[in-house]
């Protein structure tokens, strides 16, 4: 099944249960927020989450393109990426977590032609604050899928205040071997869907009180389940990567797979990020492209210098762009992916004869990074990059 045909499926499922679609926003969140990007498709629907009437309705579905920053180190794995795309559903007052459980255990098994015998489940075993989730037990237990009780990996929130609920996480087998132990004891466990019932607002002082309504919020990435549909071992194996795949190792020959991985993931998310209008910056959004573009360079000239961005195929930018429903244009990326290739071989040049100074032979402690940073503009990364060349 390819990726269309997948969420086109899941948007289907759930429309034809009453729930309406509503168009994903950008990355960027409304102004006051204090994130720097959206991280989950609820991210936009907080005020609804927490009361406010949406005017769509109680039921509601989408396809939210997010990005995760914490999850920069992790890229490279079998799972991980930087910009993807997130299925989700949400019950704002309506129905409850039992029901958003059997109907995605019926959107995988007979939707998308999972193997029931492929599934675990995880669920709230219960805390200080709260009990057990023995509904969502119950639900499982009917469906006659296994299910692991945890504390703190199914307890869900979006920071240290504001809402908050148990979840129950649906896994599927990837392994070559039939199914054995848990998705905590065996990573070849690989989570694809999260239902929150999100029922609590968790206060500055760590208490819970309860959500003006009882509400469901799930989440399923549309990379990680396309990529274990399709019999990938890796997200970069899925359809979606397939003209990354095939360009990009001719194009920058003797990179090895983890390195490929990473310029497959980076580019592509800082094409995402330009398109949703974020520019190259010292601070903030801008910050977070600046380090994506650079993580890349600094990969690709660890080889050969003369590697440059302006070989980058207008496909690839044209590709991600349309895949993630933007309006940019091409050349218009390229030319600032190439700009800021400009500026980062100059920021080199210069650190190289910063460092090559008496004063910085030895140890570095916190006032000579200091130093670098708010003087030379080298942030402690690079400095640390460039002492190891």
């Amino acid at each position: 099944m390819d990726t269309e045909h997948m969420v086109r499926t899941f948007v289907e499922y759930f429309e034809d249960r009453g729930h309406r679609r509503i168009t994903g926003s950008t990355l960027l969140p409304p102004p006051g927020d204090p994130v720097l990007f959206t991280t989950s498709g609820m991210h936009p629907l907080t005020p609804y989450l927490e009361g406010r009437p949406h005017p769509l309705g109680r039921r509601l579905v989408n396809v939210q393109r997010c990005l995760r920053t914490t999850d920069l180190e992790e890229v490279g794995d079998a799972t991980h990426l930087t910009v993807f795309e997130m299925l989700g559903t949400w019950s704002l007052g309506d129905y409850e977590g039992p029901l958003s459980l059997d109907w995605g255990y019926g959107l995988l098994t007979d939707g998308l032609g999972i193997d029931p015998g492929l599934l675990y489940a995880t669920v709230h075993g219960g805390d200080d604050r709260t009990g057990p989730d023995t509904a969502s037990l119950r639900l499982w237990q009917d469906r006659g899928v296994p299910v692991e009780l945890t504390v703190e990996e199914n307890w869900w929130s979006n920071g240290p205040v504001g809402p908050c609920g148990p979840d129950s996480e649906i896994f599927l087998w990837s392994g070559d071997t039939p199914p054995r132990s848990t998705p905590t004891q065996d990573d070849r466990w690989v989570e694809v869907w999260n239902h929150v019932m999100m029922r609590h607002r968790r206060l500055e002082d760590g208490s819970l009180v309860p959500l003006p309504q009882r509400n469901v919020d799930t989440g399923l990435g549309v990379e990680r389940l396309a990529s274990l549909l399709q019999g990938k071992s890796s997200v970069f194996d899925c359809d979606v990567f397939a003209p990354w795949r095939r360009l990009v190792p001719a194009l920058w020959p003797s990179l090895d797979e983890p390195s490929l991985r990473l310029v497959y993931d980076h580019l592509r998310s800082a094409v995402v990020v330009t398109g949703d209008g974020v520019r190259p910056a010292n601070t903030g959004r801008g910050y977070v492209l600046r380090r994506l573009v650079r993580r890349v360079l600094t990969v690709l000239w660890r080889d050969d210098p003369s590697r440059s961005l302006g070989d980058l195929p207008d496909e690839l930018v044209s590709h991600t762009l349309d895949r993630f429903r933007q309006q940019g244009e091409p050349g218009d990326v390229r030319r600032l992916l190439l700009q800021e290739e400009h500026r980062f071989r100059q920021l080199l040049e210069r650190g190289r004869k910063v460092l090559s100074r008496p004063r910085f032979q030895g140890p570095l402690d916190d006032e000579d990074f200091r130093y670098l940073h708010d003087t030379h503009g080298l942030p402690r990364d690079l400095v640390m990059s460039l002492r190891q060349e």
